[in-house]
């Protein structure tokens, strides 16, 4: 099918190919020409008009030569790598081709779901220069249909960038193609790494290379939501989530999703900030709580033993002190995972074994408490559970 796209005032198409524009979409793009289309279609579709578009092609195979040159618009420019660099590398070298003040990258395999995103995302960051970046739910497609969307946070909003920390540190809660950046925050915090290491080994980091510029922003920069789904994430085989996911790939998704918060809390220390510091280490017993008590990914389960736990906290500090504090909240954070589980046993096993670490824990406490009172302690427990969960966990609702 023929996409047919707006014309636009000489005016703005002059401005766009002269000058700086604004914003620069970055569009990297390997094995997915068949998509791009609609990617690029519905950028050039948005009310406002001052951007550029880099197609970032690494080495493609397929005919995404021949959609990108298809484009009769000079705001849309295409860069074919001379060799493949891969994905991390690839955005690097489209963050340091592009001139706009905002940035925003975005999947060959996305695309814009409404044409006054763009728009609304500019006067949101004009008005508040403190925001660093601003993002809103992303609508799950698959198959070419809607299916789903995450509602994060109720309505729109300014966060201050340490609060949205505390929440981001559990869990990436930014898709990624539902962000814009400005070019300040690469410039003052750094791309993504390409190189990283954490408890001396290397990291593949394309699990979690998004969520840890998020967080490493978020160190700096307030951030913005709007709560209207405004773009589409695809769901498909062939998508850089569904390949990390796989079975023979999910030790790197596990080993990255607990580097993320012990390279952020190391950021934190070095800029003094030492309230972040603490969230960083209650992120990081969570994290290992939830891989010891398995982590469900897209197409695969995560699994972690309790010496492999041992084994990456022994190498990740040497602080003797640090690591008990992490256990305890780790033998926490296992305890509530067989409580949801309905294992009462094991539960009450590892908060006590938490509070041995650390007999400060008044939560773990109260936890172990309401289980010593049998069916009626574990009734109150399931209310508060219930009543936490409707508070500040995301809905994900049906497109219907």
């Amino acid at each position: 099918m023929e996409l047919a796209y707006p014309t636009l005032p000489a005016s703005n198409q002059i401005r766009g190919a002269v000058a700086k524009p604004t914003v620069s979409f970055i569009v990297p793009c390997y094995k997915l020409g068949h998509l791009l289309a609609e990617c690029i279609g519905s950028v050039l579709s948005q009310t406002y008009a001052d951007w550029e578009v880099l197609i970032m092609d690494d080495c493609s195979p397929d005919n995404t030569a021949q959609v990108a040159k298809s484009f009769q618009d000079p705001r849309v420019k295409y860069v074919r790598n001379e060799e493949n660099l891969g994905l991390v590398k690839n955005f690097n070298k489209g963050i340091d081709l592009s001139s706009g003040k905002y940035l925003w990258i975005i999947s060959a395999d996305d695309y814009l779901r409404r044409p006054y995103i763009l728009e609304r995302y500019v006067e949101l960051m004009e008005t508040h220069p403190r925001v660093g970046y601003t993002f809103c739910p992303a609508v799950n497609v698959k198959d070419g249909k809607e299916t789903e969307v995450c509602e994060r946070y109720g309505r729109d909003r300014i966060i201050s960038g340490h609060v949205f920390l505390k929440s981001l540190l559990k869990g990436n809660l930014v898709e990624a193609p539902t962000a814009i950046a400005r070019r300040e925050c690469y410039e003052r915090m750094g791309a993504f790494p390409t190189d990283p290491v954490w408890a001396g080994e290397e990291l593949d980091f394309r699990w979690a290379q998004d969520w840890y510029l998020w967080c490493l922003f978020a160190l700096s920069f307030d951030v913005g939501y709007l709560a209207e789904p405004m773009v589409c994430y695809r769901v498909h085989e062939l998508s850089i989530t569904s390949t990390l996911t796989q079975h023979e790939n999910v030790g790197g998704c596990v080993t990255a999703d607990i580097a993320v918060p012990w390279l952020i809390m190391r950021k934190a220390q070095e800029c003094g900030l030492r309230k972040v510091s603490k969230y960083c280490l209650r992120a990081i017993a969570q994290a290992y709580g939830v891989h010891l008590a398995s982590k469900q990914y897209r197409s695969s389960t995560s699994t972690m033993t309790l010496n492999q736990f041992e084994d990456s906290l022994c190498r990740s500090t040497d602080d003797e002190a640090e690591r008990n504090w992490i256990r305890a909240r780790t033998y926490e954070a296992l305890g509530d995972a067989f409580f949801s589980r309905g294992d009462s046993a094991a539960a009450r096993t590892f908060y006590a074994r938490g509070l041995r670490k650390d007999w400060r824990m008044t939560r773990a406490f109260a936890k172990l408490i309401l289980h010593s009172l049998g069916p009626p302690g574990r009734h109150i427990r399931k209310i508060a559970v219930a009543f936490r969960n409707k508070v500040i966990v995301p809905v994900v609702r049906a497109i219907g």
